[in-house]
């Protein structure tokens, strides 16, 4: 029962333009759906279904045992910081120093830091979309304005050039590059970033580079917009480890920035989380520079994953679905069903028993598709196909 109060909640108007993350509304239904005893399959949440490492794990124990159980800096242990610092340098073939190096507790608040330090009321951030929620959630709460910039299946949900370089304005101070990107797994190719960053120019504009699923890259190899001449001291590079170490909960994440804007964003985690807690970066430290056939395991059976689902989404009446190149996310058209994202996202739960996200789920151009986690064992995803195909032939 919800508690009665004689006084009235009244809060800041900026809460009215906090978004969410609608994964963790369908996961709940989910759950609930499971305590009356129904059988659902979760492919809605995007974490993978691996365990941490067990070296990573263990440098953890023992931190934790060496007494690594108090504040640290604000902007990340020396030692961590050090260690990202040599990583992206080696991996996006420029110099990284420490000093552009902020850790924070998961990716989040660096996409949130950068829209805080950078935007006033009214400057325009150029975002995709579809895209993960965050972004235009964060750029609606401090004022400024959204720019969405439409992801097209016909492009391969790669940045489309020409468009991003119609959305640039005087008041653009902020664009935002994802790839791998979450929902489509779409992978900006090489000549795109180049190109995104000769839209650019000189122009004084911040990229924000989520780069979150750079190793969970299928085909090819990973190119960051960082390592474009010119644009190193233009861009915030977003890492971390949850997706690439299977450690989303362990809250760890970084970005890689000039070194004054660091200065300014590691105010922003003295005022709010102080630091990131310290044995989870010592563990970090043996994330990166550890044995790697972990990550290189898990890229590999995800892939596997990708090629059996796709293969069963495609002879699936009404649905239609592209090769994602990266992530862990599926992304099939479903508009040759004749149902709404939200509505078939709502009865593949409650009737098939499957969870999915509609499309919609992140941002108006998601209409009409469906995101699929593949972060699942492959006898549950073949499951979920046949439950799919099952509900197909009785509503379609």
């Amino acid at each position: 029962m919800p508690q009665t109060t004689q006084y009235e909640l009244q809060l800041a108007r900026r809460m009215s333009r906090l978004g969410t993350e609608t994964a963790f509304e369908v996961l709940n239904k989910a759950r609930a759906l499971e305590r009356q005893g129904r059988s659902i399959i979760h492919l809605e949440i995007g974490e993978p279904d691996f365990d941490t490492p067990s070296n990573i794990v263990e440098a953890a124990v023992n931190a934790l045992r060496s007494g690594w159980t108090h504040y640290g800096p604000s902007a990340g242990l020396p030692e961590l910081r050090q260690t990202i610092a040599e990583y992206i340098s080696r991996t996006r073939s420029v110099k990284v120093t420490p000093d552009e190096v902020v850790v924070v507790p998961g990716g989040k608040p660096i996409i949130f830091f950068t829209i805080l330090s950078l935007i006033d009321e009214g400057d325009e951030v150029i975002y995709p979309n579809p895209g993960f929620p965050i972004y235009e959630s964060m750029i609606d709460y401090v004022g400024g304005k959204a720019v969405p910039i439409k992801l097209r299946e016909d492009h391969d949900f790669s940045v489309d050039v020409n468009e991003l370089a119609e959305l640039i304005s005087d008041r653009t101070k902020v664009i935002i590059l994802n790839s791998p990107q979450n929902p489509t797994g779409g992978v900006m190719p090489r000549r795109d970033v180049e190109q995104v960053a000769k839209v650019i120019g000189e122009r004084n504009i911040f990229v924000l580079s989520d780069e979150i699923y750079s190793r969970l890259l299928f085909e090819g190899e990973h190119f960051s917009i960082m390592s474009v001449p010119g644009m190193q001291e233009r861009t915030i590079l977003l890492d971390g480890f949850s997706k690439t170490y299977a450690m989303t909960g362990w809250r760890m994440g970084y970005g890689v920035m000039r070194p004054d804007l660091a200065a300014q964003m590691t105010r922003l985690m003295t005022n709010s989380n102080s630091c990131t807690a310290s044995f989870t970066q010592i563990a970090g430290i043996e994330a990166l520079r550890g044995d790697q056939s972990s990550v290189d395991h898990m890229c590999a059976e995800f892939k596997r994953r990708r090629d059996v689902f796709v293969a069963g989404m495609n002879k699936i009446k009404g649905f239609s679905c592209r090769m994602p190149h990266g992530a862990f996310y599926v992304f099939p058209n479903i508009t040759k069903t004749g149902w709404k994202s939200k509505a078939l996202e709502h009865a593949l739960l409650e009737q098939a028993g499957v969870a999915a996200l509609s499309g919609t789920a992140f941002g108006d151009f998601g209409e009409g598709y469906l995101r699929f986690s593949i972060a699942n064992s492959m006898e549950n995803l073949q499951q979920a196909l046949e439950r799919i195909e099952q509900w197909t032939r009785k509503n379609l």
